[in-house]
């Protein structure tokens, strides 16, 4: 059964009943570590079992021991809930307020950052939040310059900043029944210069001989999306944010190189910087554990 949690997040409750009964062998020893019923623990270990249709413990009649699977799991659960309680020290320890510049890729702000940031709005409902969506080197720009607090942006080639939040191959994405055209040059959907994703297609395609043109330039991640869902070519993507209507495209198509999404704060005591941070590594754990 595939994780099929529709909020992308797991409940914490269940991830320290994983971590308890894999510390303590039994439900019984986690229960009584946690303040819990047995029959609770077993209850929330089978719920979890069935949110992410993995097999985490192996059950004899006296103790259990975890699957490889729970294993995997258990690296996850225990950033989780790191985050999670480093958030909760943040925002019950000291009221947070005050402004708070963020500055993060389109394709990001499009996909998962609004949910984060509700979350984090209502739960410090006295902090603004300045949001600029742009190209990651833009934003790099405007950080360095002082007009940001903290990004949320791919990883700029030799800049060792920041916190990565996760990495993944680029792919070529487009609509659904969407076919390269054959012996034509390859029809690109690209954003302007400077672009990481245009910036490491187009070396690919160079190195490898294969012909493009570009078919579409567009500043906008909703200009782009418009193009491709009209079958006027593909563009370098992020799987994991692709827009809704649109599929990866394999056919005949080079393999791309890695892209790694990383979080750059202000450094030093940010109460503010450090809370938004947290809530985003948790998401960001919490969906590589789908």
């Amino acid at each position: 059964m595939d994780y099929d949690n529709q909020s992308g997040m797991i409940p914490p409750d269940l991830l320290r009943a994983l971590v308890a009964v894999a510390q303590a062998g039994t439900f019984t020893g986690a229960a009584r570590a946690l303040g819990l019923r047995q029959s609770t623990i077993s209850q929330q270990i089978k719920r979890l079992e069935e949110l992410t249709g993995r097999r985490l413990f192996d059950r004899d009649t006296h103790r259990v021991s975890v699957t490889a699977q729970g294993e995997a799991m258990l690296d996850h659960a225990r950033r989780v809930l790191d985050a999670h309680e480093r958030m909760g020290r943040y925002l019950s320890g000291t009221r947070l307020r005050g402004r708070l510049r963020i500055g993060a890729s389109e394709d990001f702000v499009l996909s998962a950052l609004p949910d984060v940031l509700a979350d984090f709005v209502r739960r410090s409902p006295e902090v603004t939040l300045e949001l600029t969506a742009g190209l990651s080197e833009t934003l790099y720009e405007q950080f360095d310059a002082g007009l940001l607090d903290v990004l949320l942006v791919k990883r700029s080639r030799g800049d060792t900043r920041g916190t990565t939040v996760w990495s993944e191959p680029i792919v070529w994405v487009g609509r659904p029944d969407y076919r390269p055209p054959v012996g034509e040059p390859l029809p690109l959907l690209l954003y302007p210069p400077p672009s990481v994703t245009r910036a490491r297609a187009l070396e690919v395609l160079e190195r490898i001989g294969q012909p493009w043109h570009i078919a579409l330039t567009s500043a906008s991640l909703a200009g782009l999306t418009a193009a491709a869902r009209a079958g006027i070519g593909v563009m370098p993507h992020s799987a994991r944010l692709m827009p809704p209507g649109l599929a990866v495209v394999l056919a005949g198509l080079p393999a791309l190189p890695m892209v790694e999404f990383v979080m750059i704060g202000p450094g030093g005591h940010h109460p503010l910087a450090d809370a938004l941070s947290a809530a985003i590594m948790q998401w960001a754990t919490s969906a590589r554990a789908r």
